[in-house]
């Protein structure tokens, strides 16, 4: 997986009020939830900021990275976990990362990529990709950076469902039935069929 560098800076203030400055200073509030857990056995929150300009190649992009998150100086590998965005305005308002480490697994939303030409796209259907991103989980370590499938043998009418991927070292959290993706019936397809029946039924 690939790694990005984002710098940022502790921050006192979590109300409402410190938070609207901090916006209005161009800084993104965020919260690193730690590996350590508090005396409630809930993930330690340090909340911190960002610039835009920190955080735009980490949000605005198709990737995944794992992120070298530092901040006041002490740098820890973390992922970003949640993002929240004005909605209207769609600028960012608040960012959720997570701290990774070497022993525990971590669930991301990873990218599917489809390669070959399914043989019911040759036969004149149409490759449908329902799911472009599936939840992973599997050691940091082991995070890849995209799923890739082979379509090649699908027919018309036959899909990958999240159950019929198997990649070691990686769990897919989705439902077992969700459909990825599939190559379905279109108008040229079906009068192909209908046309292939015909002549069928004349030679007979």
């Amino acid at each position: 997986m690939k790694t990005i560098d984002v710098k940022g800076q502790s921050r006192e203030g979590s109300g409402k009020k410190a938070t609207r400055e901090l916006r209005k200073a161009n800084g993104i509030p965020c919260i690193l939830y730690g590996v350590e857990k508090g005396d409630n056995g809930l993930p330690v929150a340090k909340p911190f900021f960002v610039t835009f300009e920190e955080v735009r190649n980490l949000v605005y992009t198709p990737d995944i990275f794992a992120v070298n998150l530092t901040i006041d100086g002490k740098t820890v590998k973390a992922i970003m976990k949640d993002i929240q965005f004005h909605p209207v305005k769609d600028n960012i308002l608040h960012i959720d990362f997570y701290q990774v480490t070497e022993e525990k697994p971590i669930v991301m939303n990873v990218p599917v990529k489809l390669n070959g030409l399914a043989a019911g796209v040759k036969a004149g259907g149409r490759l449908e990709q329902i799911l472009r991103r599936v939840k992973v989980r599997a050691l940091y370590s082991k995070m890849p950076e995209k799923i890739e499938l082979d379509v090649t043998p699908l027919t018309i009418g036959k899909t990958i469902k999240v159950g019929d991927v198997n990649i070691e070292g990686l769990e897919l959290v989705n439902p077992k039935e969700a459909v990825i993706c599939g190559v379905m019936v279109t108008r040229t397809a079906k009068t192909t069929e209908t046309e292939e029946g015909e002549e069928a039924s004349a030679a007979e």
